[in-house]
């Protein structure tokens, strides 16, 4: 039987998703934690790799399970057991065919920018301190939309068969007290996110024009788009599936 597990993470303390053989991950805690619950040896498919450092909140992930699962009761308990940093909110049967990264639609992320020193916000959000032209950020990432080729922003030596990616939505908003970049698109390469958010940045320093931005994209070449900001900005928001990948219990 497959199930679809719903959680959410800090992931200050990660060494991202992806288990690593010499660093903390949020799937090697994941499944210590639901191995031992279920006392079975149990591999978690997560909907997608988040960087070091990177939040999510809300993240999918998948496994197999012989058995039917109380699933309100393994909820409660994987929470008791998982550190403060992590938490499940749902567990659902699903098809067996079913794959958390491969039948995802949409995925949305958030940055997270300050401009005033906050404490709050510290390891939550990014501080820039120079003075920021939203519409102009507002304007170039409107050229980021549609089916494009982003390799200009992809982490260099990815294994990734194409570049390509549908980007539907990107938009800057600004908040009480922080700045907002929402970007939604079908797949993001890794560090896609970041070093969009480094060159729009740019744009709104007045360093990088919408020229510049056209032939950033055009170039293909990581070196000629802005520096990606920290992770510590970064968020995981929404993922998108088919309703048809869930089942009756």
């Amino acid at each position: 039987m497959r199930y679809f597990i719903t959680f959410s993470y800090f992931g200050k303390s990660y060494h991202g998703w992806q288990n690593q053989p010499n660093a903390l991950t949020v799937q090697e805690v994941l499944e210590n934690a639901i191995s031992k619950l279920l006392r079975s040896p149990i591999s978690v498919v997560g909907a997608g790799r988040t960087d070091a450092g990177v939040h999510a909140r809300e993240m999918f992930a998948h496994f197999d399970f012989k058995d039917s699962i109380d699933s309100k009761d393994l909820v409660y308990r994987m929470n008791a057991f998982l550190p403060a940093d992590i938490a499940v909110s749902q567990i659902y049967l699903v098809n067996g065919e079913a794959h958390a990264r491969f039948d995802a639609t949409e995925r949305t992320y958030e940055y997270w920018i300050t401009q005033k020193k906050n404490p709050f916000y510290f390891d939550r959000a990014h501080f820039v301190k120079n003075t920021l032209d939203v519409k102009a950020m507002n304007d170039a990432a409107n050229l980021f939309l549609g089916r494009k080729d982003f390799e200009c922003f992809s982490k260099s030596n990815t294994d990734v068969h194409t570049y390509l990616c549908d980007v539907r939505k990107t938009i800057w908003t600004e908040e009480e007290d922080k700045l907002v970049f929402t970007i939604v698109a079908d797949r993001f390469l890794r560090n896609m996110v970041r070093a969009v958010v480094g060159t729009l940045i740019d744009v709104g320093t007045g360093k990088t024009s919408l020229a510049d931005i056209q032939r950033i994209l055009e170039s293909k070449d990581r070196t000629k788009a802005g520096a990606s900001v920290p992770a510590k900005g970064l968020y995981l928001t929404k993922i998108e599936y088919p309703k048809t990948i869930t089942k009756n219990e």
